[in-house]
Order: C-alpha cells, then sequence, then structure tokens
C-alpha cells in the first residue's frame, strides 16, 4: 500500500491543486483589471490634457 493514496489524500491532493489553480486564475484577472484600469486614465488624462492646451492657445 506504500504506492497507493486513499481516497480522501486523492481527494485533498486535488483540492489544492484546484485552488492553486483558482489563485492562478484569480490573480491573472486582477492584473489585467489594474492594467485596464491604468489603460482608462491614462486614455481619460490625454484628451484632458490636449483639451487644455487648446483652451490655451485660442485665448492668446
Amino acid at each position: 500500500m506504500a504506492g497507493q493514496e486513499d481516497p480522501v489524500q486523492r481527494e485533498i491532493h486535488q483540492d489544492w491543486a484546484n485552488r492553486e489553480y483558482i489563485e492562478v486564475i484569480t490573480s491573472s484577472i486582477k492584473k489585467i483589471a489594474d492594467f485596464l484600469n491604468s489603460f482608462d486614465m491614462s486614455c481619460r488624462s490625454r484628451p484632458a490634457t490636449l483639451n487644455e492646451k487648446l483652451t490655451a492657445l485660442e485665448r492668446e
């Protein structure tokens, strides 16, 4: 029986493998969300900066 795992141990190992997989997926989703939020802020600030520059030029 040294080479065999009982069903409970097998389930525990499978559970840990599933948890590790879920952690990797969760971490990847968080990284994607952080990137998208950063990209969104970048895209919003550029037009605002251009608008300020255009307004300043129009006043001259």
